[in-house]
């Protein structure tokens, strides 16, 4: 075999956080010029998702992403080309079955992340959110990422969702968009000690939300115990 598959997890796991970056900056803002950030973070926010549990997978073995190897013959090597050309790697469908079985790790919230994949091929296939008159795509998005992706990374790499974002004072702006919708989120060191510029806005919150994200800037700033709690 004269592929190099050392680095092909961290690979992934680096692009799966690009796109995170992207997802981010597209639900949690808006452009004046370009209308569909929306509808553009859902494919983020899904490719996102697929990249990284399937990085979690090629910490097993890299070939284990694959559903479908390349055959060769034994004068024949399977090289990077070949794979590109003609294996296949998992469908998004089977992750969560695939995943537990290589992992074995359970994979948390399979219902939000085959709903949110049906929610991406309408995007990707139609162009259109359903009930859209109910909720939006920017909505939809962050409600995955701080549900779904957030405490995955954060299982798996120690990672937190909101340290990936394309906006330059991310640290100011997102957490706000997030409280605004109380949308819980797994609060890093570097979040924490930046909380006095929107701690505030949880006064306007739900008591109950107040009170998670409060213990969890508090678990933060004390070193990041508990924090999911």
């Amino acid at each position: 075999m004269d592929i190099e598959l050392e680095n092909v997890s961290q690979n992934i796991l680096n692009l799966g956080l690009g796109a995170l970056a992207h997802a981010n900056r597209h639900a949690a803002y808006y452009d004046d010029v370009n209308d569909k950030w929306g509808e553009l973070s859902v494919l983020q926010a899904a490719h996102a998702a697929e990249l990284l549990v399937k990085a979690r997978i090629a910490q097993v073995h890299p070939l284990l992403i694959f559903s479908n190897l390349p055959s060769v013959s034994n004068q024949d090597t399977l090289s990077i080309d070949k794979l590109a050309e003609d294996g296949r790697t998992i469908e998004w469908s089977d992750l969560p079955k695939v995943f537990k079985t290589i992992t074995s790790c359970n994979f948390e919230n399979d219902g939000i992340f085959k709903s949110f994949g049906r929610l991406r091929n309408s995007v990707q296939h139609f162009g259109i959110i359903p009930n859209q008159a109910t909720t939006s795509a920017s909505l939809e998005t962050l409600r995955f990422i701080y549900s779904f992706i957030d405490p995955f990374i954060n299982e798996h790499w120690g990672l937190y969702a909101i340290d990936y974002d394309e906006d330059m004072d991310s640290y100011e702006h997102l957490p706000s968009t997030l409280i605004g919708y109380e949308i819980k989120f797994l609060v890093s060191p570097e979040v924490g000690e930046n909380s006095e510029f929107w701690i505030n806005e949880l006064d306007n919150c739900s008591d109950e939300y107040k009170h998670i994200m409060r213990k969890r800037i508090q678990d933060a700033l004390n070193g990041g115990e508990n924090n999911a709690q």
